[in-house]
């Protein structure tokens, strides 16, 4: 390991000076928010700066904590304990693999908690947080639930004019079973509804922000967007170059357009945001 790795805590990186065996929940809080995220790692014998301080005992340390995991976390997440030299101090890596099991609970002192990664911070999950896990372990996300409309009133002309703008092919109705739109039993799943024409989730949402500078202070301009989520894209990536500048460059046998982002890093940008939006939301604020 690169000392340069320890730059700073982080939503996988969480500093720990030594470990503290009469309050478990002090760091336990950070395996349950790992083991519920995306995963992460505790540096032990590291302070809260990032500077190197070593442990004493790195093997004790290795056991104190398989200990406390087994007493203190349900389910027990999947560990990986790793000591590290670095200017010649040993220090220990607690490495947490996001879990299949969710929620994951810190349970001691008549709690039980499930925690999440917010930042470089490990909070006590929503009520939000807790539906969202459930479906991870389920291994379900919300899209894919099944909703309370037939298939038969749900239209995608929107889709299949994308569909055939992106790969030149025909859409057929039976890929909307493929492509997890429709359910088993013939009702719109979620996700169904969200591509369907006449989208009818209140939550599907975008909202754009210009800001006037990099603080954010003033809005310069301010629009939301709702429905078909096909639309939304179609509509943020209309409100992007609406703000930006469109410059061009003087060639000796006519210009060459210079627009101030690629449109490819754009649509990829916001796609990324889309996919990556919160479950329970449907949707996310999105600003410029």
């Amino acid at each position: 390991m690169n000392k340069n790795t320890l730059i700073a805590e982080s939503s996988s990186c969480d500093f720990k000076l030594k470990l503290e065996e009469n309050k478990p929940k002090s760091w336990l809080k950070s395996v349950s928010a790992f083991a519920n995220s995306l995963g992460g790692s505790l540096f032990f014998g590291v302070d809260d700066t990032g500077n190197v301080v070593g442990l004493d005992d790195v093997k004790g340390v290795c056991e104190k904590i398989s200990i406390k995991i087994r007493d203190y976390m349900d389910p027990l997440p999947c560990i990986e304990m790793k000591p590290h030299m670095l200017d010649g101090r040993e220090i220990l890596e607690l490495k947490v693999e996001s879990g299949n099991f969710c929620p994951y609970y810190y349970v001691g002192n008549g709690q039980r908690i499930a925690f999440v990664r917010v930042g470089d911070e490990s909070i006590p999950a929503t009520d939000e947080d807790m539906k969202r896990l459930v479906l991870k372990g389920c291994n379900r996300s919300f899209d894919s639930l099944k909703s309370n409309i037939p298939s038969k009133n749900g239209s995608f002309v929107i889709l299949a004019n994308a569909y055939r703008e992106r790969t030149g092919q025909e859409f057929q109705m039976k890929y909307l079973k493929s492509f997890g739109l429709i359910s088993e039993d013939g009702s719109l799943t979620n996700a169904g509804n969200l591509f369907s024409d006449d989208c009818s989730l209140s939550q599907s949402r975008l909202y754009c922000t210009r800001w006037g500078g990099v603080e954010k202070d003033n809005a310069i301009n301010d629009v939301e967007f709702q429905g078909n989520i096909l639309l939304l894209l179609r509509e943020a990536i209309n409100f992007i170059k609406s703000n930006t500048r469109k410059g061009w460059e003087k060639l000796p046998n006519g210009r060459k357009n210079s627009p101030e982002y690629a449109e490819r890093a754009i649509l990829e940008t916001l796609v990324n945001h889309f996919i990556h939006r919160d479950y329970t939301v449907m949707g996310g604020r999105g600003s410029y």
